[in-house]
Parts: structure tokens; sequence; C-alpha cells
């Protein structure tokens, strides 16, 4: 484990040996000077990470050296200290570089104390230099941001499987980027040039999703005033990504089922054999195992649409992505500035656990730009349940009423045969059950 270098600049012997002791104590390296114009040239044979400087010395004083330092090492933190305090004078030594200002006297506990504050800030503000420089390096036109072993390995595979036809189920929570990873597949297929058209099936009423995905020919039914080509024609030659595969209902299961098994289909309301050479590609963010044995997936639709499985992880799973993206939707949304991001805004965002994962970070980008100022992205304007997260573990997780309800109706959904008796058993009209469906994203 690398110690933390220090240089100490003050012309007084008796502050010079105190510091000298207490930091020795520690068993930080310690280089001690009462002439500044020894320290600036010992700072340029050997790097320090902290500087301790003096305001009020000759023959140059401690601004004059902060200033040199810098110049020196942009890498070192350098704190001043006086015994003649001022605004002007703290305010003056900041513009110039310094990270503190610290008042003479103090004591010895009260300067560790000081010293292990700056120390956390320097090894997060040099944290924060090194990955500039990575980002500055990595490529963003990838088609994801990350650096997370395990994604760049799905990422491999997804590459390798393209240009088959092979269907892929994509399983994960919401946020975490499933239809961009079906996109990606896409785009790196032969159908690259050919229709990507995605279905969330948690929104299509179950009365209409033959008709949704199939099509229908003029007078099929009330309404029918002329033919409509289906979500499965549009992807002709290309991809159908199936975004909330597990709410397609089991009839509806059979009839993509016969689909696959043959690539042809009928229109509703017309007998007319169409072959199409569709691509699919599925997506759930539930249980899948606990979907197959309650019967909500048949195990038949199942293994026809999962010939390649990918399970994407959630952003607590891969938390060294998070200043990638943070850095990724800033630019996106703000090209022409170069933001400052203050390092305890990225230490409350890895310790937080992101439950709405990407889309939820992606969020939460947008609200710090709004209330930026002077290009600095500040912790002081995350969102209160990032700032005040408890990493401790310790507290339960109580539901509040709306989760409840959303619990108690998926439960009846799996052994209600359908929406009219899970309606009935929940009291409710099937209008109803279907809006709190659709408001759920159940």
């Amino acid at each position: 484990m690398n110690r933390t270098s220090i240089l100490v600049v003050d012309d007084e012997p008796n502050i010079l040996k105190m510091i000298g002791i207490a930091l020795e104590e520690k068993e930080y390296i310690v280089e001690l000077f009462a002439d500044p114009v020894e320290a600036l040239r010992k700072a340029q044979e050997k790097y320090f990470d902290l500087a301790f400087v003096d305001l009020k010395m000759l023959p140059i004083d401690g601004l004059k050296v902060l200033g040199e330092l810098k110049k020196i090492s942009r890498e070192t933190t350098v704190v001043l200290m006086t015994a003649f305090g001022s605004i002007e004078t703290a305010v003056e030594a900041i513009k110039k570089g310094a990270y503190d200002y610290l008042t003479k006297p103090f004591t010895h506990k009260e300067f560790l104390q000081q010293v292990e504050r700056i120390i956390k800030y320097h090894k997060l503000t040099k944290e924060l230099s090194n990955l500039r420089i990575q980002i500055n390096d990595f490529n963003e036109s990838k088609d994801f941001i990350t650096n997370n072993s395990g994604l760049n390995n799905t990422l491999k595979t997804a590459a390798e499987i393209a240009d088959s036809d092979i269907p892929v189920m994509i399983e994960g929570e919401s946020g975490t980027g499933k239809e961009m990873l079906a996109r990606y597949i896409h785009n790196k297929s032969s159908r690259r040039d050919k229709p990507f058209v995605a279905i969330n099936c948690a929104a299509v009423p179950e009365n209409l999703f033959e008709s949704e995905l199939f099509g229908y020919a003029r007078g099929a039914f009330t309404g029918a005033v002329k033919d409509r080509v289906g979500r499965l024609e549009m992807a002709d030659n290309g991809t159908l990504f199936l975004d909330e595969v597990a709410d397609i209902p089991k009839a509806m299961q059979v009839k993509l089922l016969r689909f696959l098994q043959n690539m042809e289909l009928e229109r509703v309301g017309e007998s007319i054999v169409r072959h199409i050479d569709t691509r699919i590609i599925s997506a759930t963010n539930r249980d899948v195992n606990q979907d197959l044995s309650s019967g909500v997936i048949r195990d038949d639709f199942y293994y026809r649409i999962s010939g390649v499985r990918f399970n994407l992880p959630s952003l607590r799973e891969r938390k060294e992505d998070i200043v990638y993206l943070l850095k990724y939707f800033l630019n996106k949304y703000s090209p022409e500035n170069d933001y400052i991001i203050e390092p305890e805004l990225l230490k409350l965002m890895n310790e937080y656990d992101w439950p709405g994962n990407i889309r939820e970070l992606e969020n939460v980008v947008k609200r710090l730009m709004v209330f930026s100022k002077d290009k600095r992205i500040s912790s002081a304007y995350l969102p209160v349940e990032i700032i005040n997260f408890d990493t401790s573990g310790i507290l339960p997780s109580i539901p509040n009423l709306e989760e409840l309800e959303k619990q108690h109706i998926r439960e009846v959904l799996k052994v209600a045969s359908g929406m009219k008796e899970a309606a009935k058993i929940l009291g409710i009209s099937e209008t109803t059950l279907w809006r709190k469906r659709k408001s759920f994203n159940i």
C-alpha cells in the first residue's frame, strides 16, 4: 500500500516540529522546510500528495508558493495555514488552486483530523483524474458504455450469435438496457438494414394481441375499415423485439409458437398464408423460472424463444460504470460544456443502489445539469434518496400500499385462468383490472 507523501513549509520552528511529530506518528512520508525556496526545489525533484504551506513567509509568501507548486504538480493537494486568516485571502487562495485554508492555532488532534479528511479528498480527486483520462480514451460510439467484464463478455457472445437466426431471450431488471442489447444484436447482424420493430407486450390489451402481431384484413371485425399489417410482417427480413414477453396471454403464446415453427402467418379475417422471415428477440424483467413453474409462460413457448439467454447485470452490480455513464449523459445532453464533477458526488452515487438502474441514473444526470452552477456538478443537488441512502443494510424494506396492491394483483393473475376470473377474485371489473395492470406494468 502506498504511503501518503506530505510537504510542510512553515518558517515557525515550533509549528514545523509539532506538525512533523503528528504526521510521522501516523507513518506518513514527511518533508519539513522552514525555507519556501528550498521546499520548491525539493518539489521539483519529488512528487508530494499533499502540501501544507504557511501564508506569511519570507522571501516569498504562501500564495506564491501555492502558485509555483501548482505549476510543478497540478495533482498535489495544497492547503494554506495562517494565523492571519481573512475571507479575502481564503477566496484568493482557493481561486489559485488551494483545496482548503487552516487557521492557526490548532491542536495535534485537530490537525490530524484535518489531514485524514484532506487525504480522502486527495484520493478521490486522483481517482477522478485517472478516470477522466480513461473516459477521454473511451470510445463513446460503442453501443454500450461499460468496463464491466461480465457485460463485455455478454456483448462478445451477442456479437458472435448476431448473424444467426437463433431466437434470443434477454433477462434483467427494468432500466438495464434490454432493448439496447436487442438493437445491438440486430445492428451486428446481416439484418441491420432491415426493420427493427419493438412491441411492449405489457401495453397491449389481451383482445388486441392477435391483430397487433398478425395484422388483420378489412372487415375482420367492427372498425376494421382497411387491411393492417401486423408487427410480425413489419419486421419481415428484420427483427421483432418482444419486450415484457411474459405478459403475452397463453392463447397467444400458442399462436406465436405455431408461427415460430414454420414462419407462416394468416392475418385476422383472411385465409391467405404468408411466409415471413423474422428474427425474434424477447425480453423480460421478471423471474423466468418462477413464471415457468407457475404456468405464466408455457414451457414449449419459452424453449422456442430462448435459443440463447442473456442476463443483464443491474447497475449496482456494475458500479465501475457509473462514472462513465455520468460523463456519457453529460456529453449527450450538453456536449458544449466541460463539467467539473465533485468527488463527493461520485462517492454518493457509488454508494447508492440504483433500483431504476441506468434509466434512473440518466434522469438524475438531467436533474444535476438543471441545478449546476459554473459548470460544476455538485452532490448538493442529488435527490434526497441518494444523499440519505442507508448503506448499513439494517433498516428493513417496507412496501407501501401501491406495492402491496401490485404484488396482490400479480399473485392473483398467476392462479386465475384469465382476466375475467382474476377480476372476479379481486372484486373489480375487467376494465379496472386492465387499467391497474397497465399502471403497474404487470
